[in-house]
């Protein structure tokens, strides 16, 4: 194959150690051990998709094998080994996918195999990629010749997920972790590459990929590829381009729509994320974009222009620390965890997009509040004698003259008006409401007081409750019960009840679950009525009529 028609990814793979980036520790380490005449039985390399394991594995095959020894790797003109090792048909270098050949059978030819030295190599060497997908009687199957193998044989590993291999296996291996490329050292790196390309690329543009590629070289190559691919000799790539070609969306967009949020304009703020979710960001994608814009607002006086892996252009960064300094920490930190919250409940909507829409109003609202203790207070720290007569002052700002300091914002006003409380009261209820809860149905009316609507779900649907005492909690086990539950509710419960609560699941059958009641009551009215004489004269005058629901009104007594 013509080395002109490959992909960048396969083009520019290193072949020597000299070629690889960002892993020098590892590679150091290798080359010593090699020259020493000390290389182990097995090498085990981990790490991120696309930073170089099965990359420096052939490395270190044809290190062990060149005929021109560890200082004088074929480069250009290689030898026989080397050639076959990088076209992948040396008869004694053995590459295989653990993802293909799992079982314990594939082992144990692997083992016999083993048995027969080199043929024309010093070594023969085993490369196993995503050696994680081995099932444990195949790891099992391997311990014995993995600890004490024939001096011309070596093992090397590759692996995403180290933690999904035995202990066992990683004691017999020299293990190393090779680290994400550095956002400098990839964006230097793809940069000769375009350039050694005669590709169209603006930096800005190369800068969002290196970002998208979170440290991945092979990523990085990819997406640089389908940008030099994407347009003619005399266009360029210009970021705005990159963001549509890559399913991203421009971040000083972004930052608009969170300027306008703390100007109250509610329509700026929906066309904004309309005009964003038009280009095909998913809600998820937004609020997690969301969460990292909140993050460089509280953050960006600790950060530099060229800190933030390639996340911020100049004149995004520019614009982010002039309206921080507007922006009071604490709202910054209310958004954070109303944005956690919305992105836990947004997957029991039906209609994500509306959803997003009603998170930026209320979020509009939210600006007003420094902190939920301060609205804790207003709220019930109002003055039981003058509360009827009570009257507030709201600033309305306009909109040319806005601060961002602590001033209201908007047309929103500080204090609730029009509800009256009492103090004595509305105590008396939280007290009441932190103390007695007796049943399931009032720790479900809690959950929908307090807004906990994901909590009060899976109460409702998914609880097979066995027993409810005082601080206890025993439900049956339910497979689709979400797997945070207990955990969340354990953590509301102590911050509503001021007491510890425990959780647990039984072996008993529990009780059904309210929604499970519903529906055999609903059943239940349903057979009653079908049984009836009047039903049964409908259906002879309406054969194809159907009753699907029953709807019992309450009458008045006013005796």
């Amino acid at each position: 194959m013509n080395n002109n028609n490959k992909v960048f990814a396969l083009k520019y793979r290193p072949q020597t150690f000299k070629d690889l980036i960002g892993q020098e520790t590892t590679v150091e380490t290798i080359k010593n051990s090699i020259r020493s005449q000390k290389t182990p039985n097995a090498y085990l390399f981990s790490g991120i998709r696309g930073v170089g394991k099965t990359t420096i594995a052939r490395i270190v095959a044809k290190s062990l094998n060149c005929a021109n020894g560890i200082e004088n790797v074929c480069e250009e003109n290689m030898c026989e080994h080397c050639e076959s090792i990088t076209n992948s048909n040396h008869i004694d270098v053995l590459e295989m996918d653990a993802a293909s050949k799992t079982g314990v059978d594939d082992v144990r030819d692997l083992i016999e195999f083993s048995r027969y030295g080199p043929t024309s190599a010093k070594y023969k060497i085993f490369i196993v990629d995503e050696v994680h997908q081995m099932s444990k009687a195949a790891f099992n199957a391997l311990l014995k010749t993995l600890e004490e193998p024939p001096d011309y044989l070596k093992f090397i590993f590759a692996t995403t997920e180290i933690k999904k291999i035995p202990i066992t296996v990683v004691s017999r291996c020299q293990r190393f972790d090779l680290s994400r490329i550095k956002s400098n050292e990839l964006f230097e790196f793809i940069k000769k590459i375009n350039d050694k390309e005669k590709g169209n690329v603006e930096d800005e543009a190369l800068k969002l990929i290196v970002k998208i590629s979170e440290g991945s070289v092979r990523d990085a190559l990819s997406l640089l590829d389908r940008a030099v691919i994407s347009v003619s000799k005399d266009e360029k790539v210009s970021l705005s381009m990159a963001q549509k070609l890559f399913g991203y969306f421009d971040k000083s967009n972004l930052i608009e729509l969170f300027k306008n949020v703390f100007l109250g304009d509610e329509k700026k703020v929906i066309d904004i994320y309309r005009f964003i979710y038009d280009q095909g960001i998913e809600p998820k994608i937004f609020l997690n974009d969301f969460l990292e814009l909140l993050y460089y607002f509280k953050n960006i006086s600790h950060l530099k222009v060229d800190g933030t892996n390639f996340n911020l252009n100049d004149s995004e960064f520019n614009s982010i620390k002039e309206l921080s300094n507007s922006i009071n920490n604490e709202t910054l930190m209310l958004f954070w965890q109303f944005t956690i919250k919305t992105l836990g409940e947004i997957d029991i909507v039906s209609n994500q997009h509306l959803a997003m829409e009603m998170f930026l109003i209320r979020l509009i609202h939210l600006k007003e509040i420094k902190s939920l203790k301060n609205l804790e207070d207003k709220t019930y720290n109002l003055n039981e004698n003058n509360i009827e007569n009570r009257t507030v002052d709201t600033n309305i700002v306009e909109r040319d003259q806005v601060d961002f300091g602590n001033k209201t914002i908007g047309q929103i006003k500080n204090i609730v008006q029009e509800k009256k409380y009492s103090d004595k009261e509305t105590l008396k209820s939280s007290k009441e409401i932190s103390l007695n809860l007796k049943n399931l149905e009032e720790l479900i009316r809690l959950c929908s007081s307090k807004k906990e609507i994901k909590l009060k779900y899976e109460l409702e649907t998914n609880v097979n409750l066995v027993s409810f005492a005082k601080n206890r909690i025993e439900i049956s086990f339910n497979e689709n019960l979400d797997k945070e539950f207990i955990k969340n509710l354990t953590s509301k419960l102590y911050e509503w009840t001021k007491n510890r609560w425990i959780i647990s699941l039984s072996k008993k059958n529990g009780d059904l679950s309210i929604k499970e009641k519903e529906l055999m009551k609903k059943k239940e009215l349903l057979d009653n009525a079908k049984s009836t004489k009047i039903y049964k004269s409908v259906l002879e005058k309406f054969p194809d009529a159907e009753l699907i629901n029953i709807e019992i009104k309450k009458e008045n007594n006013n005796d």
